[in-house]
């Protein structure tokens, strides 16, 4: 974007917050108690994200009976699950393309155990009065360029040849731009139930109450510094106690994994977004949004944008941020270099929205692995479990992954733990400074195939023979 376009637009940003939205509520509920003496339990689960709480959760549902506490450093949800756009994806391999393109011969199970999890969830919503504004709308993958509108032409045809495209449909010029009227539009892809919008911190939120309704002691500002075995089970040192459990399960996603080997297989990158005020009734008429789905571009530098419940945009995405070294730093969560840019684009997409402004403006972290897709296993002798890596998409298949551990733990053969997804764990990133250079020279390579017709160069080709499938 030259720099004259940019700083026509960064007025819209004066009054946005370098904060969280969906995190910026008055009512948000007070964090529980910090641990302050030993412990014991027959589960423990380290984190408080969605990937913690699922899994105190339905290891309660499963046995009412198990002693189950949590342990998180901050506060639930107050990482990712509190930072995302609230896209609630049924997909559990990060997209049906990079799901088709790993585990052909598992995709229609795949398909179906990730269309009964995002059932559960909406149940689960409903069953424990989830406050958190859950809108079973889908989402649109909509083209900007015309070879991209090839593309999902071709590919609405491939899936429907396999027997994958039921409740999807391909929408020409003419009936995306009826369903959300943006100049830019060329065609879109509209996955009518695969997808639900939310509010993600409420979902953390209400899904921590939830636990402690059920039993769950849940302690908050308390980070888990080091597992080792303790007799015939774990122990998990504290600040100011020690918890001694039979079991662990480790949701930290994004965090050091306190199983060291594991950490070699993620790595941090850092997301941005943007708020908007809410819409007036006639900016809201001018867009024809009445269906309400989440929408996504097709390019690999990709946006993602959703309403609210108040009728804000949410418009985030496009540059991914990788630090050198792969840490995970307060300072990397607010970029206004990044800002500009999405402002610039989000007035490109709707130019009748000149005018608007955006009241809040952060980034966040993403647990990145070399497959784009949730990776499990255990540890310690099957008393630990883990699963991380979930790329983005983790607000719905993370009760998957917690019913994966739950299998795990309970030493069972399941449908689950069966799937060659959950057997098998992605290729490990190396060591600095070849990520970074890595990472970056995908990052350039991506951003030119956008500028040049979506044609892939050497470096990309060699990572898709590689099995990365560098894409998104």
């Amino acid at each position: 974007m030259a720099p004259s376009a940019m700083s026509r637009w960064t007025p819209s940003l004066s009054e946005a917050r370098p904060i969280p939205y969906w995190l910026d509520d008055p009512a948000r509920p007070r964090p529980e108690p910090a641990l302050t003496a030993a412990e014991t339990c027959d589960l423990l689960v380290v984190g408080g994200g969605y990937s913690g709480l699922w899994t105190a959760l339905l290891a309660k549902e499963r046995d009412p009976r198990r002693d189950v506490v949590l342990l998180e450093g901050r506060e639930a949800g107050w990482a990712a699950s509190g930072r995302n756009g609230g896209f609630c994806a049924a997909s559990l391999t990060h997209g049906l393309a990079n799901g088709l393109a790993r585990w052909p011969g598992e995709i229609h199970t795949l398909q179906e155990l990730g269309a009964r999890n995002l059932d559960e969830i909406e149940a689960a919503v409903a069953r424990y009065s989830l406050d958190c504004d859950f809108e079973r709308t889908g989402e649109i993958d909509v083209a900007t360029e015309p070879y991209q509108a090839w593309e999902l032409r071709d590919w609405y045809e491939e899936i429907s040849r396999r027997g994958l495209a039921e409740d999807v449909e391909f929408l020409d010029a003419d009936a995306v731009r009826e369903q959300v009227d943006s100049p830019t539009f060329e065609a879109g892809l509209w996955d009518r139930r695969g997808v639900a919008m939310l509010h993600p911190a409420k979902l953390a939120w209400g899904l921590k109450r939830a636990c402690l309704d059920l039993g769950v002691r849940v302690y908050e500002h308390t980070p888990a510094l080091t597992l080792e075995p303790y007799g015939a089970g774990m122990a998990v040192r504290t600040p100011y106690g020690r918890v001694r459990t039979r079991q662990v399960a480790l949701g930290t996603n994004v965090f050091p994994n306190l199983v060291r080997r594991v950490r070699a297989y993620t790595v941090p990158v850092y997301d941005y977004a943007l708020m908007t005020e809410p819409l007036t009734a006639g900016q809201l008429a001018s867009l024809g949004w009445k269906n309400r789905q989440g929408l996504g571009d097709s390019a690999n530098q990709f946006h993602y944008f959703r309403l609210s419940a108040d009728n804000r945009i949410l418009w985030g995405g496009y540059d991914a941020i990788y630090p050198y070294g792969g840490r995970v730093r307060a300072e990397y969560e607010d970029r206004p270099e990044t800002y500009a840019k999405l402002a610039g684009h989000f007035f490109t997409c709707f130019p009748q929205l000149e005018g608007v402004r955006f009241t809040h403006a952060w980034g966040g972290a993403i647990d990145t692995c070399s497959r784009f897709s949730a990776f499990f296993g255990t540890a310690h002798r099957g008393r630990v479990a883990y699963a991380a890596g979930y790329t983005g998409l983790g607000v719905g298949a993370t009760r998957f992954g917690a019913e994966v551990m739950l299998d795990l733990l309970a030493g069972e053969r399941t449908e689950r733990t069966e799937l060659g997804m959950v057997r098998r764990k992605p290729l490990p990133f190396p060591p600095e400074p070849f990520a970074w250079t890595g990472i970056a020279l995908t990052k350039w390579s991506l951003a030119r195939a956008d500028a040049h017709g979506g044609r892939r160069n050497l470096w990309l080709r060699a990572m898709d023979r590689l099995g990365l499938g560098f894409d998104s």
